[in-house]
């Protein structure tokens, strides 16, 4: 098992529930706190530099503004900080984000090992990343594992986003074009992204642009 974690938390009464219950479940030896991403990479250089290093860091995605001036503003951040010094720790993210579209990202580009979402089985669930991450068996909680494995979830090529992004933001399917076009974006022409567009709404089951456009935003893909 680890022999050494940090959580990263900024609410101290979920920290310190996360470190009894690992304490208690895993027989984890030595479990560090820490309520500020900045704070959090300033202990794993100093673990680095004790020749002490963590096994494993825990952290949440999101922490409220304080007084503090902060360097790192969110559990991402610190997860790539972190990985610049110190490639092959293990990393368990713990937080509400529950769009399944944005949990592959996370997989994809900070290349977490486990991610759990909170809720009533939260602490129960990181038990059981803790010890399948140990084992390198990569962990999603149970609820959002088969929203993730959907083809649909994934399929959006740049130029999808892209797109929807526009029209989220109000353009029009001619605006679109013109804007394609004046960035040699191609396809560019108005019956080519409706084309698209159509396409889009058939794989993703919309009924019009604007459910596509907040089935994507709920999938977290924009």
């Amino acid at each position: 098992m680890f022999k050494k974690v940090l959580v990263t938390e900024d609410l101290g009464s979920i920290s310190h529930g996360i470190a009894h219950i690992l304490r208690e479940r895993t027989g984890i030896d030595e479990i560090q706190q820490a309520q500020y991403c900045d704070d959090a990479l300033l202990k794993f250089r100093r673990a680095i530099s004790d020749h002490a290093p963590f096994d494993l860091l825990i952290t949440d995605l999101s922490f409220k503004e304080s007084h503090r001036e902060r360097k790192l503003a969110s559990g991402i951040e610190l997860v790539e900080a972190i990985r610049e010094i110190q490639p092959n720790v293990k990393v368990i993210i713990y937080s509400m984000e529950d769009r399944p579209g944005k949990i592959k990202s996370f997989f994809a580009e900070q290349s977490i090992d486990g991610y759990v979402c909170k809720g009533r089985y939260g602490l129960n669930e990181l038990v059981k990343s803790v010890t399948d991450v140990f084992n390198n068996i990569r962990y999603v909680s149970p609820q959002l594992e088969s929203a993730m494995s959907k083809n649909n979830v994934f399929e959006l090529q740049d130029y999808d986003i892209l797109l929807l992004k526009h029209l989220s933001d109000g353009l029009t399917q001619e605006e679109i074009g013109h804007y394609f076009k004046k960035n040699q974006i191609s396809p560019n022409s108005t019956s080519s992204i409706e084309k698209r567009l159509n396409k889009l709404k058939y794989n993703f089951k919309a009924k019009n642009a604007i459910h596509l456009v907040a089935m994507t935003k709920d999938l977290g893909l924009l």
